[in-house]
């Protein structure tokens, strides 16, 4: 079955979607287990790269299929009024990360401070573990859930890094980039090259958007 891409940019989400508050947890290291690990040094992080699967019964080679290697750039997090825009240059994406309203109405010219984020999709890499290290160092949100293609949004808490340290995921986490609470904030990316994505359209398979709240978050 082929199945079309998001259109990250235009998603033409429905309107009168429910919305799931989902927890935001303190990221330190017992927290971040199994999703990932906490990274004081980016260069010294060194990426998981999935073995290619083998197609039949015989096994792929121990010395190959993981080779594809990594790539890496700036990935921006940027409020413009109530939309909160994702660039990401390792991979040339650009995106709507979220709205701080209901998308129907949410606007780029409305100016106040985003009281929460609305997250309409997450995606998952199969390929590759994904580092996200603060350039500006301001704490950021990283919504993330356990790996499994029966995701509901139930499934998903967030994390609340101090931006001292990055956060590094494995490979199948899902996740849907890093969020700056307010204004713009840079993060170095690197991940793996081949950037395989699987993705859930929250609006259109679970009639519902992620609420992240951000009243009681300094950033």
């Amino acid at each position: 079955m082929t199945v079309a891409p998001p259109n990250y940019l235009y998603p033409d989400l429905p309107s009168g979607l429910n919305h799931h508050r989902i927890p935001i947890i303190e990221a330190t290291p017992n927290s971040v287990k199994g999703f990932g690990w906490l990274v004081e040094n980016p260069a010294a992080c060194k990426l998981e790269i999935t073995r290619w699967p083998a197609q039949g019964w015989r096994p792929v080679d121990t010395d190959s299929g993981d080779e594809g290697g990594t790539t890496e750039g700036i990935f921006s997090s940027e409020w413009k009024g109530g939309i909160l825009y994702g660039s990401n240059e390792a991979v040339g994406g650009h995106y709507i990360l979220g709205y701080s309203e209901d998308p129907t109405i949410a606007s780029e010219q409305k100016i106040s401070v985003p009281n929460k984020i609305l997250l309409w999709h997450a995606n998952y890499h199969p390929d590759g573990g994904q580092l996200f290290f603060p350039i500006d160092k301001r704490p950021f949100l990283v919504p993330v859930a356990l790996p499994g293609d029966d995701i509901r949004p139930e499934n998903f808490i967030c994390f609340l890094c101090d931006g001292t340290q990055g956060l590094y995921i494995h490979a199948n986490i899902w996740h849907e980039g890093v969020f700056a609470i307010h204004g713009k904030q840079r993060f170095l990316d690197r991940q793996g090259a081949v950037h395989a994505r699987v993705s859930v359209d929250f609006a259109r398979e679970f009639n519902c958007l992620l609420e992240i709240p951000l009243d009681s978050i300094s950033g």
